[in-house]
């Protein structure tokens, strides 16, 4: 047998004896906004996932609320429908029947306080058919605009109320808040309604199986955390690189742009990653109080450093690595002709902490880049040259450990080795760990590991109200700077291309580079 082989067996042998995790109790999804893309694209396949991983038992049921009036049948064939368009594994017949079972429907205006007293009606129904217990998850999966007034109604028909024989969380989707006001405005109104315990802001670059790797990997292995800091790391990239435009979501990108689509959230949560310190145990308040302190520790900017050390582009047209053409942003659907937002961010950033003093962590996002991908590139820094100064060693290239994000998730460690030959000559190899092959394929949609930490009242990797009013803390004076300084070069990088030479020149200044992806 192969080494390979031997190893995979090994993980299989691992995996075999350990006990498989324990489905949620009863409980009730209510996904409103159920008609929408979300829903049919990322959180029904999760459903059906988790059912097939023996996650959800038989006293589950999912009920969809939205403003087209339909039957439960209708909706139950138009749900099937989009799963088989958008499922990552295949439905058997008896994950149909037991799907068709437990779908509902329940229609109305969200802002209606009439819906939500059929809700109520409808809920007690689906309690006594599938024997849920008053357990209730809903699932706000609409736009922002609407988190309020569904939770007002929610609370005020009783709905979140919990006592001792049954609970009820509220999942909000991102953005949090538009700025910083907004969303301490939004954390203050939700807390009116519900308590912090019961909201669940979801953040899905949380539910990919690498970030959550990522710690442990960092605190499980004695080899990496007393290396992990300012004594032995030069620099730390973050990079989430997309190869689509805007798509059909101009609306929305022309209010938002790529600081706040991307960078307030998910590379901050990266970073936060980390960059944390050891939590004292995995409970759920000791972890995000660890990822708080990260982004509390971050230097605030002024509008001097705002120009100095961040960069920010748009995409024009291009072309794409296939050789397809590719159009500007302001030429996408529903955006301005003369729009100045930003699609591309790059942000040179310091993390003022014992562990990571003097220790630049770059991070950078786009859309229309030639590659996806996502990434986090820990450089660590260069031995002494001076023992192969009588060489013929002309450089040594620094170790970078690279975590690999999406698609190809893993973990990768560069280092010198010697060239076999009579002559001292190195030669720069990789150790390339790759999840899919020590643990095989596990189709996912990578809402998950949410949905069932959400029913199980998880709340590790979701954000708390402090954490996101924090990482607008971090944005806003780099907003307000922008919007003060309107940009006359856009577009200044063109689709396909790896973005503007501002960006490169961000990293020259320092004497590094961005890593190729």
């Amino acid at each position: 047998m192969s080494d390979e082989k031997r190893d995979t067996a090994v993980v299989d042998e691992t995996r075999a004896l350990e006990p498989a995790a324990t489905p949620p109790g009863p409980c009730v999804m209510v996904i409103f906004g159920a008609t929408g893309d979300l829903t049919k694209r990322k959180l029904l396949p999760a459903l059906v996932n988790l059912r097939q991983e023996r996650l959800l038992g038989e006293r589950f049921a999912i009920v969809g609320v939205g403003r087209q009036t339909m039957s439960d049948e209708l909706f139950r064939d138009r749900m099937l429908e989009d799963f088989a368009q958008f499922a990552t594994r295949s439905l058997s017949v008896a994950d149909t029947a037991w799907l068709r079972k437990r779908l509902s429907y329940v229609a109305g205006d969200p802002t209606d306080p009439d819906l939500y007293t059929r809700l109520e009606r409808h809920l007690a129904e689906v309690d006594q058919r599938c024997h849920t217990e008053g357990n209730y998850l809903f699932y706000l999966a609409m736009p922002p605009s609407l988190f309020m007034p569904v939770s007002k109604h929610l609370a005020r028909a009783g709905l979140v109320a919990q006592a001792n024989t049954h609970w009820r969380r509220v999942v909000i989707e991102k953005p949090f808040g538009h700025d910083l006001a907004s969303a301490r405005d939004l954390n203050r109104r939700v807390s009116t309604c519900l308590s912090e315990s019961q909201v669940y802001r979801i953040d899905h670059y949380l539910g990919k199986e690498t970030v959550q790797n990522l710690m442990i990997f960092r605190f499980a292995n004695g080899i990496f955390e007393p290396i992990w800091n300012r004594r032995y790391v030069d620099h730390v990239q973050i990079s989430v690189a997309e190869t689509v435009g805007v798509e059909q979501r101009g609306s929305y990108y022309e209010q938002a742009g790529a600081l706040r689509d991307m960078v307030q959230n998910h590379l901050f949560m990266l970073l936060a990653l980390t960059a944390m310190e050891p939590p004292s145990s995995f409970e759920a308040d000791a972890v995000r109080s660890e990822r708080l302190k990260v982004l509390q520790a971050i230097t605030p900017f002024t509008p001097d450093e705002v120009r100095r050390y961040t960069v920010r582009g748009q995409y024009g047209d291009g072309v794409s690595t296939s050789g397809e053409r590719l159009p500007a942003y302001r030429s996408e659907d529903h955006v301005v002709r003369d729009s100045d937002v930003e699609t591309y961010v790059a942000w040179r950033l310091m993390v003022e902490n014992w562990r990571w003093a003097g220790v630049p962590f770059y991070v950078r996002t786009g859309k229309r880049l030639p590659k996806r991908v996502s990434e986090i590139a820990i450089q660590f820094k260069s031995p002494p040259f001076v023992m192969f100064r009588k060489t013929n060693v002309e450089s040594l290239q620094p170790n970078i450990l690279v975590v690999r994000i999406q698609p190809d998730e893993g973990i990768s460690l560069r280092f010198d080795a010697k060239v076999p030959g009579q002559t001292l000559r190195l030669g720069t190899v990789k150790m390339n760990f790759h999840y899919e092959d020590y643990f095989g394929e596990s189709p996912s949609t990578g809402y998950e590991t949410l949905l069932y930490d959400s029913m199980m009242g998880d709340a590790t990797l979701f954000h708390r109200a402090d954490i996101v009013e924090e990482g607008w803390e971090k944005v806003m004076p780099v907003l307000d700077a922008w919007q003060h300084e309107p940009v006359t070069d856009f577009p200044n990088y063109a689709a396909g291309s790896w973005g503007p030479e501002a960006a490169d020149e961000l990293l020259r200044r320092d004497g590094r580079s961005w890593r190729r992806l």
